[in-house]
């Protein structure tokens, strides 16, 4: 996940071509549909009728729907667009001059990627993967839509969490998980903060609100 968002943040950033638009509304797409509508197109193509999946199941005897596999990519589907948008932004605000120095100095394009692009927008990256996680974590419609709430196979934090406010007595165990949510999601988002502030002074940055 997060190699491919920065290679698809990457070329909306840096490149020009044919479809530009549609790859960025397609990228975007999750965030405006209703979750469950991702879903259930992914259903379509890779459950067992699916051409996608039914050709995986014939060849190679591959099943994705209703498995946890398919709950980790239904989560990385909804959550994909929020690891896309911050390194995107990054990218852009890199100072160009900073690559051009590099490149005079006889420095390939993969090599000035990886040592000066891709460090500068260490920041971008950090944000982008710890809301991809923490997005993840709480998605609900699209695996509900795609694999259901199988217990011990695809039963998500927050699909359990709806299935004990559905059951008599259940309250107790709902309140459990949901504190669980809330404690992973400040962890994440510690731990994120921690990080990014730890490379924005490595690479030089301060921000205004700093003394």
């Amino acid at each position: 996940m997060p190699a491919t968002g920065i290679a698809v943040a990457y070329l909306l950033a840096r490149r020009r071509f044919p479809g530009k638009f549609l790859l960025d509304a397609l990228v975007q797409m999750p965030m405006v549909l209703p979750p469950v509508v991702p879903g259930y197109l992914l259903l379509l193509l890779l459950g067992t009728q699916g051409p996608i999946g039914g050709w995986l199941k014939t060849h190679f005897g591959i099943v994705i729907a209703f498995t946890w596999q398919g709950a980790a990519l239904a989560s990385a589907t909804m959550a994909f667009p929020l690891m896309v948008q911050p390194v995107r932004l990054a990218l852009r605000m890199i100072d160009g001059r900073l690559e051009q120095a590099a490149s005079t100095l006889g420095a390939p394009p993969w090599r000035v990627f990886l040592t000066v692009t891709l460090p500068l927008a260490t920041p971008g990256i950090i944000a982008g993967a710890v809301l991809c996680f923490t997005r993840s974590l709480g998605e609900f419609g699209a695996t509900m839509a795609f694999v259901g709430n199988i217990p011990g196979v695809t039963r998500t934090l927050p699909l359990a969490i709806y299935s004990y406010t559905h059951v008599p007595g259940g309250d107790a165990a709902a309140m459990r998980l949901a504190t669980l949510s809330i404690v992973l999601a400040l962890l994440a988002l510690i731990v994120s903060h921690l990080i990014s502030r730890r490379a924005e002074r490595l690479l030089g940055y301060r921000s205004h609100a700093e003394p």
